[in-house]
């Protein structure tokens, strides 16, 4: 069966974006970016990660089927949209397909909902050295309950960047 990844950059203080929604402060080491996603072959997205995508010209993500979960988009230009109402037999259904992991790469609201389903099976954060101070946290203390962790491997950069990789325990 297919995972699904968390993978993204946060920064020490763990944000994932600035107080403006800024980004700007990642970067990526050429080790860090050559092939990180190729062990992905769909992405998981939520409805304002698919429109920031969109502003960027960066949508269809390439070489990965995209699927976009919102309940107040109509229709999607890029991908397969999936509504709240039948999101868990969905992406069950997705997993059981043949193929790659599946990268979940945005947003925090959907996230939570998703590691309180138990779909998210891994979580790779690419820790950046810097302290933003105020932002958008990862988890937004919207858990309804504590998630436990299990611990894979560290790598780390010689920009500071460190890559942590942990297994997300079933419920």
């Amino acid at each position: 069966m297919r995972k699904i990844i968390l993978n993204l950059a946060i920064s020490l203080d763990g944000f994932i974006e600035g107080s403006d929604g800024e980004f700007d402060w990642c970067f990526s080491d050429q080790d860090y970016s050559d092939g990180q996603l190729d062990q992905f072959d769909a992405v998981f997205m939520g409805r304002k990660s698919y429109e920031l995508m969109i502003n960027l010209n960066e949508m269809p993500i390439k070489n990965m089927k995209n699927y976009i979960f919102s309940d107040s988009l109509d229709s999607v230009k890029y991908g397969s949209l999936i509504r709240s109402s039948n999101m868990i037999d969905e992406v069950n259904k997705i997993k059981e397909d043949p193929g790659n992991d599946i990268w979940f790469f945005g947003g925090a609201d959907l996230l939570t909902s998703f590691l309180e389903e138990g779909l998210i099976d891994e979580l790779q954060l690419a820790v950046h050295p810097i302290l933003l101070g105020k932002g958008k946290n990862l988890f937004q203390g919207k858990l309804n309950e504590r998630i436990q962790c299990t611990f894979i491997s560290a790598k780390s950069y010689d920009t500071g960047l460190v890559m942590l990789r942990y297994k997300v325990k079933s419920n």
